[in-house]
């Protein structure tokens, strides 16, 4: 049973009651009974602890084992525990949870009470420190940005959990690692491609890149040999065939054939 952890003394994120008419669920914040998540200026998060909490250390050792983050925009909330369980079968245990899916705090929420022992998950598409604060309070393990903020990473690593911040260019990838971010989002990753990150791992060996976008089930090798630790994957696993028909069996099939991909990548 999960319940409601206010922050320590002096911490300033709180719960309050809102105007019923001013309905910030599923994206700043998410709805708990009649009260609600939300947060000011300072550093402090209400979070949802859960019967099984795992540290920032468990979460980067399973991230990278096998290195699959499935990278979720459920065109509806009541799909993501489907989906979740699919996932799990074939063998994916990283799940990002857009901010574009419906109620996605909600969802966030709904999967860590109902597979929070069998799968990290994650919020991803978080561009403004609220949405990282509510992203954390409804139990987020790791957080995703596509934008350059290492300002969230404090707040995230304030709540014990691991930060992937975006970059696009040499100077952004450096400013996130200097900021303590633990992997860097490459967004979209086709566009620089692996070569990019080989090239650029060179000198800067320490940057930890994660590609999003592009990566597909023929090239996922290419980007562990470019020496990425994970990948994240999209479309090309979770396809528009298999969320228009709630197809979980084909969903568990092409989990499987990642995980495969990605094992192989890391073997050879």
């Amino acid at each position: 049973m999960a319940k409601i952890t206010p922050p320590a003394a002096g911490g300033l994120g709180l719960f309050a009651d809102r105007d019923p008419g001013h309905d910030r669920t599923g994206v700043l914040g998410f709805q708990l009974g009649r009260r609600e998540f939300f947060a000011d200026d300072g550093p402090g998060i209400c979070q949802i602890s859960h019967d099984f909490m795992r540290t920032r250390n468990d979460l980067l050792a399973g991230l990278v084992d096998p290195g699959i983050i499935a990278v979720v925009r459920a065109q509806r909330r009541d799909q993501v525990l489907g989906l979740t369980e699919a996932l799990l079968a074939g063998g994916v245990q990283a799940i990002e949870i857009t901010l574009t899916t419906p109620d996605a705090c909600a969802a966030i929420a709904d999967m860590r009470r109902q597979f929070g022992r069998a799968a990290m998950i994650g919020a991803g598409t978080v561009v403004t420190v609220d949405q990282c604060r509510a992203v954390l309070a409804a139990g987020a393990e790791f957080v995703v940005t596509p934008l350059s903020r290492p300002d969230f990473v404090p707040l995230i690593h304030a709540a014990d959990r691991v930060s992937i911040i975006g970059a696009f260019t040499p100077s952004e990838a450096q400013t996130a690692h200097e900021a303590g971010a633990d992997f860097i989002k490459l967004f979209p990753a086709e566009v620089l491609g692996p070569a990019f990150i080989k090239a650029l791992r060179a000198p800067l060996p320490q940057l930890r890149f994660i590609p999003t976008g592009g990566v597909a089930l023929d090239n996922v090798g290419v980007w562990f040999a470019a020496g990425c630790p994970a990948v994240g994957v999209g479309s090309s696993l979770l396809t528009r065939e298999i969320l228009a028909k709630d197809d979980w069996r084909a969903l568990t099939r092409r989990a499987g054939e990642f995980v495969a991909a990605a094992r192989a990548a890391r073997s050879g």
